[in-house]
This record gives C-alpha cells, sequence and structure tokens, in this order.
C-alpha cells in the first residue's frame, strides 16, 4: 500500500475534516470524506422517498448514483450537493443508511476505488484504518473531549446558518455515537487500529495536529516526501 494513504479515524467533532484537509494541502494530495458520501446516498434515498429500512433498495441507489467527491465538494448524479447533503432531515436519517450492511459494502468499494483512482489521498471517517484501508501505512485517531466536540458541531451549524442549542447538539452526537457503536465503528482511542497514532485534540491546535499527521506521513514515504 502506498505511503501516499493517509487514513483519519475518529468520533463527529473530534476535527477529522479539518485535520485531513490541512495534511492534504501540505501532502499535495485530495480528501475524501466518507461520510459525505454516506450522506449523498442518504439524500438520494430520501429523493426517492425509499423506506429506510429497506437496505437493498438503498444498496442499489448506492451502487448507481453518479456521486463525485474531491476535497470540499460533493456532487451527486452531476449536482453539487455540498451544503443539501448536511442539512437535518439528511442528518436524521444517515445513521439508519449506514446501519445496512449492504449498504456499507457498496460504498466500501466505492472509497476503495475512489483512492486507487488517484494513487492515494487523506481518507477521513469512523472505520477508515480498521475496515477500509487496514494496510493504510498512516493511521491516525483522533479524539476529543465531548464538551468540545459539541461546541465544534455547534460551531458548523452556526456556519450553516441554523441556530442549534448547544444541548441539542450534544444530545444528537451521543445519539450518533450510539448508532456508530453498534456498528462497531471506532469512536474511542481504544477502538483504533492497534498501528494509529493517537491524537486528543481538545487542547491541541489545528496547525498542531496538521504538523504531526504530515510528520508521520513523510516519514513513511521511501524518499521524505509524500
Amino acid at each position: 500500500m502506498t505511503a501516499r494513504l493517509v487514513a483519519i479515524d475518529g468520533p463527529a467533532g473530534s476535527g477529522k475534516s479539518t485535520a485531513a484537509r490541512g495534511a492534504a494541502a501540505a501532502l499535495g494530495l485530495h480528501t475524501l470524506d466518507t461520510g459525505a458520501m454516506y450522506r449523498a446516498v442518504t439524500l438520494a434515498a430520501l429523493e426517492h422517498a425509499l423506506d429506510l429500512e429497506d437496505g437493498e433498495a438503498i444498496a442499489t441507489i448506492a451502487r448507481d448514483a453518479v456521486l463525485y467527491l474531491e476535497d470540499a465538494v460533493v456532487k451527486l448524479d452531476g449536482r453539487d450537493v455540498s451544503d443539501a447533503i448536511r442539512g437535518p432531515e439528511v442528518t436524521a436519517a444517515v445513521s439508519a443508511v449506514s446501519s445496512h450492511p449492504q449498504v456499507r459494502k457498496v460504498l466500501v468499494e466505492r472509497q476503495r476505488a475512489w483512492v486507487r483512482e488517484r494513487g492515494g489521498g487523506v481518507v477521513e471517517g469512523r472505520d477508515i484504518g480498521t475496515v477500509v484501508f487496514p494496510d493504510a501505512p498512516v493511521k491516525i485517531f483522533l479524539t476529543a473531549d465531548d464538551a468540545i466536540r459539541a461546541r465544534r458541531r455547534r460551531h458548523d451549524e452556526a456556519r450553516a446558518d441554523r441556530d442549534v442549542a448547544v444541548d441539542d447538539v450534544r444530545t444528537a452526537l451521543t445519539e450518533r455515537d450510539r448508532a456508530d457503536a453498534s456498528l462497531g465503528r471506532a469512536l474511542r482511542p481504544e477502538d483504533a487500529a492497534p498501528d494509529a497514532l493517537v491524537i486528543d485534540t481538545t487542547g491541541t491546535s489545528v496547525e498542531d495536529v496538521v504538523a504531526v499527521i504530515v510528520e508521520r506521513a513523510r516519514a513513511e514515504s521511501s524518499d521524505g516526501t509524500p
């Protein structure tokens, strides 16, 4: 597996997306937000009025949809849905969609294909280093205090012009954690891949987190460059 692949895991609000974008920019790589892929499929399922309990039907949507994910841009069947997938309706439904093994199987294959097509990348999600890319040369697991995670997600909501109380965000995070835990996804440092570098982002600046990831990626490269 090429050293140009960086797998970043961690729970919601741990700083995965921000760290992934910063590391990718420094390493000259693209980023793949696997959570955005699940959200795009969830949006498609909602638009087709599918029963969210029908895993086979949603897996068919996941297989047939034309998905484009590159850095912060997400397109579904040719239209930009980068903002639409972050709306409350999708947020409320994405855990149900991602709970189906059939859907996860399809999207894991699409995630692996994304990396093959680009010869690497910075991929972030909740089971990247343990399930999707267990042989990734660089595995990072980010964690953070629950209160910090809630404040970060509240900030994301505010940037999207959605007024949500911090307590409501914390409740939503707790429910999401419970759903992810039921799927066996890595949420705590002890759940991380054995060879993952664990970084607590609670009191660590984004710049410092990115610097550690970049240093690890370059150390794994045979010639000292990404």
